[in-house]
């Protein structure tokens, strides 16, 4: 959300309402309560026009859910009272935004329902014989003016959840890029070395100042101002190894021309500072490694799992990816079971080495384009992709077999049995994966009371 408050928008709309008498308000309530159920069918009728639109909800979720839920949003934002306390309603607004920026619904749509939305309510008014003259004009007043604080409210948590999304796609594209920290490392120092022993070549052969190879067009160079940099964006040893690099290529290297008239200490000299400076850049683009950390990155300290962090990047491209090819994906919601009696009963380094066995048994049994994530505490969660409910299921069940007939070491040679409880949940065409959550939660809460050690099925 904006620096605006909840309480000042609830400020600004009791305004609003309370600019316009009666019997005005009592008018435009009536008109609401008559013909909803029509301002709901216009509304998806004119938003389904959209191309964009078709993609991303179906005549037949229109019939199913959200035609109901237009009907109560409009009920909700022309029968308030200004008196009555609109947190609630304020808060509505704020989420129906951030779930249409969450699916990707983009603005201009909602925008182009609201003005479609207008029109039907003014041509209701005008055929409504109960309203003449003034006070169909400030009917036409109220309703365009609720609208639109509604529209603007759900606008800005749009805007706010939108930019957050994006910065974690960005950090996803970006994690992605260094995700394997150790290849990467040996990589661009490899590459840091191989432009080092160029440059001494060249001096060595007696190569112009202009025909020295420099670091910013070299592998690493490239690589850090055009990725690295980016991915390490904010440590200050980001800045250094850029103006390392810079004095590289602006100070040292064309001093190298110069050098030739100088004695042979001053070259000595020019030489000794372009290693250190070399030498610098290798140790900090260690640290920058070292300092970026598994869960900056995106995974989990503990299980080098992913964490909450890219949650709905994942399942965004993959509710997009099921959605163009008619795909289907499963979440499987996991448990440890009485996870607090481990750490109660043999301590806190025993729980963090069950949890971390419970990890590599969970991503043994995991194939290279699923997903899993560690929620925190005991919580797993798996994204199965192109599944169906009978696969996910069978997935489910091996899993919490082999975790049951597992022997997990602990501190000081012991072992212990350990069980999970699963809950699956099976995409469905909604297109807010966190429906598709809370239906893994539910299972799994199912599975819990049933006596844990199961796998139980999400309800449709």
């Amino acid at each position: 959300m904006p620096k605006i408050t909840p309480e000042q928008l609830a400020a600004e709309w009791r305004a609003l309402l309370r600019r316009f008498q009666e019997p005005v308000p009592q008018r435009v309530r009536a008109l609401v309560e008559r013909h909803r159920d029509a301002l709901a069918s216009h509304f998806y009728e004119q938003l389904l026009q959209d191309p964009v639109a078709s993609r991303i909800i179906s005549h037949e979720q229109v019939k199913a859910r959200l035609h109901d839920s237009m009907m109560r949003w409009l009920d909700s934002i022309f029968t308030v009272d200004p008196d009555a306390d609109l947190q609630a309603l304020i808060a509505q607004q704020i989420h129906i935004g951030e779930v249409h920026a969450r699916v990707e619904v983009p603005v201009y749509l909602v925008l182009r329902g609201a003005r479609h939305l207008k029109k039907k309510f003014h041509d209701l008014l005008e055929a409504d014989p109960t309203l003449e003259g003034r006070q169909q004009f400030e009917a036409a007043r109220l309703v365009s003016g609720l609208l639109d604080v509604a529209m603007e409210i759900l606008s800005f948590a749009y805007a706010g959840s939108h930019d957050r999304n994006s910065r974690a796609a960005e950090a996803y594209r970006l994690f992605s890029v260094v995700q394997n920290v150790s290849t990467e490392r040996e990589r661009q120092r490899a590459a840091l070395l191989d432009w080092e022993n160029q440059l001494m070549f060249a001096l060595a052969v007696g190569l112009e100042a202009d025909q020295l190879p420099s670091i910013g067009t070299a592998e690493f160079g490239l690589w850090f101002r055009h990725k690295g940099a980016h991915a390490f964006l904010g440590a200050a040893e980001t800045e250094f190894i850029l103006q390392a690099m810079d004095r590289i290529d602006q100070a040292l290297l064309p001093a190298f021309n110069r050098s030739q008239e100088n004695n042979a200490q001053q070259r000595v000299q020019q030489l000794r500072e372009l290693r250190e400076q070399t030498k610098a850049i290798g140790f900090h683009l260690d640290t920058l490694f070292q300092q970026n950390s598994e869960l900056e990155a995106g995974r989990d300290a503990l299980t080098r799992l992913l964490n909450r962090k890219f949650l709905p990047v994942v399942f965004t491209k993959e509710v997009d990816y099921a959605r163009e090819r008619d795909a289907s994906f499963a979440v499987l919601a996991i448990d440890v079971d009485h996870f607090k009696q481990v750490n109660d009963n043999y301590g806190h380094e025993a729980g963090d080495m069950v949890l971390q066995q419970v990890a590599v048994l969970i991503s043994n049994n995991s194939r290279g384009g699923d997903y899993i994530f560690r929620l925190g505490g005991e919580e797993f969660l798996v994204l199965l992709v192109d599944v169906d409910s009978a696969r996910a299921l069978k997935a489910a069940e091996k899993l919490r077999r082999q975790i049951a007939e597992e022997c997990f070491h602990l501190p000081l040679d012991r072992t212990l049995a350990v069980t999970i409880s699963i809950g699956v949940a099976v995409y469905d065409s909604q297109p807010d994966y966190r429906q598709m959550l809370r239906r893994a939660d539910a299972a799994l809460y199912r599975a819990k009371n049933e006596g844990r050690n199961r796998v139980v099925l999400a309800d449709d």
